[in-house]
């Protein structure tokens, strides 16, 4: 790399070319000479090369303008000052342009037992846990509700033949939860997803390899997908796909990435994931007439607050009325939907549960037991900053916490306790 001269070296001195007199801005002044005279030379007169030049007894006079040297630079005159080189301050050094620091890859502490060997794959590769059966279990009075719903919409608005035809479509439809390529579109257009760029799967897949090894799983299985978040987290979506963060994929050790896919590994081979999403896709049409109809008892309860108190008492009643017959003319149906969404939080909980066993049961307690400190400490800190700036984070109450779909924190270190004491 080259670098500019330095303004305070002196100048190089090239062969050939004698280096001009440093002279003072004005002629030279010589000892015992009046003013603009010439000076005068002791004894004879000096040598040239060649031929020396013959004086007359004295030295000649110069003409008014200074003899011209076959080679070299001019002498200075009175009135052409010599050359200065101008001086310009010293330059910084120059530093060549930094590179933007390249990201610092998370350690890869991962214990890769299965690399290079023969894995012995389950017979069994997935399955239908209680927990998995107790969500479609609960799904029943929803599913009841939808088939109704869509009965009566489908033939009332196509009539009978074409209406029961459109009805046996959406029973069908279900089935599109093992359909690789409709998985694959809900997982990017409704969940957000990405396929993997080639640095993420080539950073994720051994990981995955190594934890299919230990369950008996083949890895191709399943698809792997990125989301993009800052957050920790990771996700087993329809029937086929296993989705994880940037963050956890760039962050957090090989590890610790390994006990979460671990994590979700588990609620796919206990069918969590599978009746979770066929439950909801079958509510789905109840759901959206229980919210039409809150739609409209809303806009009729302001409607009437418009006119007079009465009115908005009429419509209380009527409302009231409606709820009241039909959980006694149907109770088997409305009971189970009351109650439907605290059971299946609760469900919820004990897959969370079971997905953590079946990550234990692997080798990854520890390293599952580290995620769950990590989560933890990030609420600590968000409680402390609220604290700091005189907030106070509110806590949810007894129903919420019954609607919550995961344990906390602390009763999932719990669970793992069996297991940490005998990795030790």
């Amino acid at each position: 790399m080259s670098y500019p001269p330095d303004p305070a070296a002196p100048e190089p001195q090239y062969p050939g070319t004698p280096a001009p007199p440093p002279y003072p801005g004005s002629a030279p002044q010589y000892p015992g000479a009046g003013a603009g005279a010439a000076p005068s030379y002791p004894g004879a007169a000096p040598s040239y090369p060649g031929a020396a030049p013959s004086y007359p007894g004295a030295a000649p006079s110069y003409p008014a303008a200074p003899p011209t040297y076959p080679s070299g630079p001019q002498p200075p005159t009175a009135t052409t000052p010599p050359y200065i080189p101008p001086q310009t301050p010293p330059a910084a050094p120059l530093v060549p342009p930094q590179a933007p620091p390249a990201p610092t890859a998370a350690p890869d502490d991962l214990d890769y037992r299965h690399l290079g060997s023969r894995v012995h794959v389950a017979a069994h590769q997935r399955g239908t846990d209680a927990t998995a059966i107790g969500q479609l279990a609960v799904q029943v009075p929803g599913f009841l509700v939808s088939l109704a719903v869509v009965a009566s919409f489908s033939v009332a608005i196509f009539g009978t033949a074409v209406g029961w035809l459109v009805l046996l479509a959406w029973l069908a439809s279900g089935a599109l939860v093992f359909h690789r390529p409709t998985e694959l579109a809900f997982a990017r257009h409704v969940m957000k997803l990405r396929v993997p760029l080639a640095a993420e799967r080539a950073r994720l897949e051994p990981i995955w390899r190594e934890v299919t090894a230990r369950a008996g799983i083949e890895a191709q299985t399943y698809e792997l997908m990125v989301e993009n978040s800052v957050e920790l987290n990771a996700v087993a979506a329809a029937g086929h796909v296993v989705g994880v963060t940037t963050y956890a994929l760039n962050e957090i050790p090989s590890s610790n990435l390994a006990a979460v896919l671990a994590h979700e590994l588990g609620h796919h081979t206990g069918g969590h994931a599978w009746t979770g999403l066929l439950g909801y896709w079958y509510s789905l049409p109840g759901r959206i007439a229980w919210a039409f109809m809150r739609g409209i008892a809303r806009i009729a309860i302001r409607v009437a607050s418009v006119f007079s108190l009465a009115a908005t008492g009429m419509v209380y009643f009527f409302i009231g009325i409606t709820v009241f017959a039909g959980f006694v003319t149907v109770w088997y149906i409305t009971i189970p939907l009351v109650a439907a969404p605290y059971l299946l939080a609760y469900m919820g909980r004990q897959g969370e549960l079971r997905a953590d066993r079946q990550a234990a049961d692997l080798g990854f307690a520890r390293e599952l037991a580290q995620v769950l400190h990590h989560f933890q400490a990030q609420e600590d800190a968000v409680k402390a900053q609220a604290a700091a700036h005189g907030k106070k984070l509110k806590e949810p109450g007894g129903l919420a916490k019954l609607l919550t779909t995961h344990p906390d924190n602390y009763t999932r270190l719990r669970a793992l306790e069996p297991y940490l004491q005998l990795s030790r």
